[in-house]
């Protein structure tokens, strides 16, 4: 197979994602759950799925998904709790091996990271080989699969580890880049959410060819700063470097809503999903943090956000989902309907950081 990179300066990129990777390690460790549809997350009626074996997600079931979704889409779902220190020690397995290929490692999470291996350490000059060298040096010593995505950038590397999921890899090489973004829904681009797609969809956007037509006047009055990195990608362009130990500030998630949210007992439900997610992501980077805040934006899109900082970090979910409904009920009733929450955490430190001893005031 030839090299995606074929012209001086042309960096060779990839994107490692693990199949599956939580719900694996649990099928991988536990043989009766091989072949069955596998969550791991908690079943309770405010839980979140986690994550989702192949199986599961044949009956549509996604991580960050209400569990009480996922049993209605698939009652014979097995629940399984969540293990960190596990999926944490298999991840530092994966990340010795990438060490092997190159110094340029950008971990996202447990289980997926860029790797630059324009120069490797195994002089290896053909990235494909590369990719499929990690790939079976996984398998050989953790037992699980991992598709790769091949190519000049990130963006574009990241797109093509989804093409041949699972246990497999592709390659979009420069020659290709611009015209495989003018034919994908920009519903598929990473870093685009639903509420920015329906956005564009209002605009007529609907796929790369559609926002590449879109002068970078017309993208910067419709989406800020955010335009000229549509203006970008939408011409295959991404130059942003694969960044070793890149430090991370917060962890969040929002979303915005079909229907706008008038009464409380909706905006908790919401919120405490988001909370939970928040929760699972943080666990899953090995981080903790002090301060929540809550993000609202009115139907006039109004925006306010609340925060809530402790001494020491949030200790579990359930302590960081109170916070953040405390957050919110401080806001209720509401002047109007409510068409985004958001919850996120920040004052972030690493998790094995030795507790601070908090000195205690006699008087």
């Amino acid at each position: 197979m030839s090299d995606p990179a074929t012209g001086p300066g042309i960096r060779k990129i990839i994107h490692v994602d693990m199949d599956a990777f939580y719900a694996s390690v649990e099928q991988r460790d536990d043989p009766a759950l091989r072949g069955r549809p596998v969550a791991v997350g908690s079943p309770a009626a405010r839980g979140v799925v986690a994550a989702a074996s192949y199986e599961a997600r044949a009956f549509g079931v996604r991580s960050a998904m209400p569990s009480v979704t996922a049993l209605r889409r698939c009652p014979e779902l097995v629940f399984v709790r969540p293990r960190f220190d596990t999926y944490q020690a298999v991840s530092a397995q994966i990340r010795a091996i990438f060490a092997e290929f190159t110094d340029l490692i950008e971990p996202l999470s447990l289980d997926e990271a860029y790797l630059d291996v324009t120069h490797n350490r195994q002089g290896m000059t053909i990235a494909t080989e590369v990719a499929q060298a990690i790939r079976a040096r996984i398998r050989a010593e953790t037992g699980l699969t991992a598709s790769a995505g091949i190519s000049y950038c990130k963006f574009l590397a990241k797109m093509a580890s989804d093409m041949n999921k699972p246990d497999g890899q592709a390659v979009i090489r420069p020659a290709q880049g611009a015209d495989f973004v003018a034919a994908l829904p920009v519903a598929r681009f990473h870093g685009i959410g639903p509420a920015t797609a329906r956005k564009m969809a209002a605009l007529g956007i609907h796929t790369g060819a559609d926002l590449r037509a879109q002068d970078i006047d017309f993208l910067h009055a419709h989406f800020g700063k955010a335009g000229q990195w549509y203006h970008d990608i939408s011409r295959g362009i991404d130059n942003r470097p694969v960044q070793p130990d890149r430090p991370r500030k917060s962890i969040g998630c929002e979303d915005t809503f079909a229907e706008d949210i008038h009464d409380l007992a909706a905006a908790r439900a919401e919120v405490g999903t988001m909370a939970a997610r928040v929760w699972h992501q943080t666990q899953a980077r090995q981080m903790r943090g002090r301060t929540v805040t809550l993000k609202l934006r009115y139907a006039d899109f109004r925006t306010i956000t609340r925060s809530h900082t402790l001494p020491v970090p949030f200790a579990d979910e359930a302590e960081l989902t109170g916070a953040a409904l405390d957050l919110l009920a401080r806001l209720f009733p509401v002047p109007l309907g409510v068409r985004l929450l958001g919850v996120t955490l920040s004052s972030l430190e690493p998790a094995d950081r030795p507790a601070p001893v908090v000195q205690l005031s006699l008087w």
